[in-house]
């Protein structure tokens, strides 16, 4: 049976966003925000700068993450969304900070969950279904993913660069949908589900403030919120502490306990031997 998606609903995240993109159907959302900057249709007048527009689909026919996978997701059951802005060229380049970025939308994307499930009348099955951020861009329910970020940057000019942070989450899917054994969906945690399309839309508009303020702060002052980011993920890590295996884009693994997140969001991973690792970029997976 063809899959086939419906235009979100979403009158709260339209009223919070500066501009609102919903499609039944997209490749990818991540995508058309890239045509979008590449284009003009988005950032193309600085006065916009710091703006959001948020692309919403129903269905993601080649959604995809980090280091090229697909992302699996269902029309009705999932929550495929872009927010895209433009932040200052020097910001994004700032090597010391700009790690934070996928780290500050996964706490936001946090907040906005809690939220969404509270004002919705839903509460959590179990007491350990708490909300957590595994390294670098994970959202994870109970020790499983429930969701997933990829920041991808499109510089405009030499002073502007526009940002999309894609955010997928598994929400009404049904355990035998599930893409791996270690993926969740949210419906599997809380009860009862709110209909899809106002939870999605719930979400959305807390992601879109979370991000407005976080990003502005970050901007205003990058080096004391990167400090202050980092004393919020320590609290909310499901990675420190744990047993992890990192497999690095140059094909070496390390395998060892994670024992830091340092101040430019890069992961600390003593290894069996001993020696101490730092790993800017990966695939961290958790043993234990």
């Amino acid at each position: 049976m063809t899959k086939q998606g419906t235009v979100p609903r979403m009158p709260r995240t339209e009223q919070e966003a500066d501009q609102l993109i919903a499609l039944a159907e997209v490749d990818s959302t991540n995508t058309l925000a890239c045509e979008m900057l590449a284009d003009g249709r988005i950032g193309g007048d600085p006065a916009d700068d710091g703006k959001i527009t948020v692309i919403a689909a129903d269905y993601q026919t080649g959604g995809h993450g980090r280091l090229g996978r697909a992302w699996v997701n269902r029309p009705g059951e999932s929550f495929t969304v872009s927010f895209v802005t433009v932040m200052p060229a020097d910001v994004v380049a700032d090597d010391t900070v700009n790690g934070w970025l996928p780290t500050l939308a996964g706490l936001a994307s946090c907040d906005a969950i809690r939220s969404a499930v509270f004002s919705s009348g839903a509460r959590p099955r179990q007491q350990d279904c708490t909300l957590a951020i595994k390294w670098p861009n994970d959202i994870f329910c109970h020790g499983l993913k429930l969701g997933g970020i990829l920041v991808q940057l499109v510089p405009l000019d030499e002073h502007r660069t526009g940002v999309i942070i894609g955010i997928g989450i598994n929400l009404a899917l049904r355990a035998e949908s599930l893409p791996t054994p270690q993926s969740t969906s949210l419906q599997l945690h809380v009860d009862p589900l709110s209909d899809v399309q106002v939870l999605r839309d719930l979400i959305a508009a807390g992601i879109t403030a979370g991000l407005r303020e976080r990003i502005a702060r970050f901007v205003r002052d990058r080096k004391a919120y990167a400090a202050q980011l980092l004393e919020e993920t320590r609290q909310v890590s499901w990675t420190l502490g744990r047993r992890v295996e990192a497999r690095l884009v140059g094909g070496e693994t390390i395998v060892g306990r994670a024992i830091r997140i340092n101040p430019d969001a890069s992961l600390a991973i003593v290894d069996d031997e001993g020696v101490e690792h730092t790993v800017t970029t990966g695939d961290v997976g958790v043993l234990d």
